[in-house]
């Protein structure tokens, strides 16, 4: 007995230290790479995607642990891209214009924590308001960019791209050689990233300083079959600028995406940069999956039927009062004042129909 719960204990401690030590290659609209024996996970990912129908910008933002002290990333593309660091404020912007409304709504009987049982109030979330000869892999662009060595690449073998990798440090796991297959196949080319420390030899933590990635496309998509090759559950959020209101058209193998913000927006400061300064459609969206292996392709997103706005509202519950009395404790103030009235009423109505006694009645 004692053998077999030793047994048990070790096989637990192995797969335990298993998953310490394995990496992690999927993040939402990419793939990271870390060293052997290393692991790194991204906590955190945020996008902001700007289409005008010809050109689409993608501005992301890492947020990362492990113990990896380098690591290579992965983007899929679908033409040449251009590649720069982007503005943080952006994503403080975005998170102003899309919080909740805060509003107060009233009730008429006392709830637990109202009195006379107690006072407060307490908090909820409303509902919405209504070529061939080329070679295998070239390097088009090569670039410093804050903690990141970027290289721009094309690439008509996995292999190849597999071969780049190795020769800059990196593994390229041959279910990943796999999965970047169909990009091969649409001549997609990629964003390469080395992810280093500013400081050598510490490891790759905290927020990392976001990218933006610009290139031409006649559709909005938003890559994400990479994901399927994630072990835990994966969440997406994203927003959209474009002319209307946008959205996925299809839930690609995750929960049906749920908006949180959708209207138009007047940027200024360093979100203006992505529009240029006009005005725009927001819509924000998140979504998640919970089975990352039945992700089946990318997103492509379209616009609505109609350009409804939506936000979502946070609710303070409050007692309905008039003049800092509870109106339920007003009512039935009154209602009992009006039985009581009505019962003595009533008393005088049956004495008078009944007149006086007569004295030896």
């Amino acid at each position: 007995m004692r053998r077999r719960i030793a047994a048990v204990l070790f096989a637990l401690l192995a797969t335990q230290l298993g998953s310490l030590i394995s990496p992690a290659y999927a993040c939402g609209c990419g793939a990271m790479i870390p060293d052997r024996m290393a692991r790194i996970g991204v906590d955190r990912e945020t996008s902001v995607v700007r289409w005008d129908g010809r050109a689409e910008q993608i501005v992301m933002r890492f947020t990362v642990g492990g113990d990896a002290k380098r690591a290579a990333w992965i983007m899929p593309v679908p033409n040449r891209a251009a590649v720069e660091l982007g503005d943080a404020a952006v994503f403080d912007q975005l998170a102003t214009l899309t919080r909740p409304e805060r509003k107060t709504r009233t009730h008429f009987w006392p709830r637990e924590r109202d009195w006379p049982f107690s006072v407060g109030s307490r908090d909820g979330v409303g509902a919405p308001l209504p070529g061939a000869g080329a070679p295998a892999v070239g390097v088009v662009g090569r670039e410093r960019l804050g903690d990141f060595d970027v290289a721009r690449l094309t690439a008509t073998d996995p292999d190849a791209l597999r071969d780049w990798l190795r020769s800059n440090g990196f593994e390229l796991p041959d279910r990943l050689s796999t999965e970047l297959r169909p990009y091969v196949d649409q001549k997609w080319e990629y964003v390469a990233v080395r992810l280093a420390p500013r400081e050598p030899g510490t490891p790759l933590r905290g927020t990392l300083d976001p990218l933006r990635i610009r290139f031409d496309s006649d559709r909005l998509v938003y890559p994400m079959r990479l994901s399927r090759m994630a072990r835990t559950a994966q969440s997406l959020g994203l927003y959209v600028l474009a002319d209307h209101r946008m959205e996925p058209s299809s839930p690609i193998g995750g929960d049906a995406p749920e908006v949180t913000f959708a209207g138009t927006v007047t940027p200024h400061g360093p979100l203006a940069g992505l529009t240029d300064g006009k005005p725009a459609f927001l819509t924000a969206i998140d979504q998640r999956f919970p089975e990352p292996g039945r992700i089946d392709g990318d997103h492509e997103l379209r616009r609505t039927a109609a350009d409804t706005p939506y936000r979502r509202a946070v609710y303070r519950d409050e007692l309905l009062t008039a003049g800092g009395v509870p109106v339920w404790l007003l009512t039935a103030g009154g209602a009992l004042a009006a039985v009581t009235a009505a019962g003595l009423a009533a008393g005088l109505r049956i004495r008078r129909t009944r007149g006086p006694r007569r004295a030896g009645a």
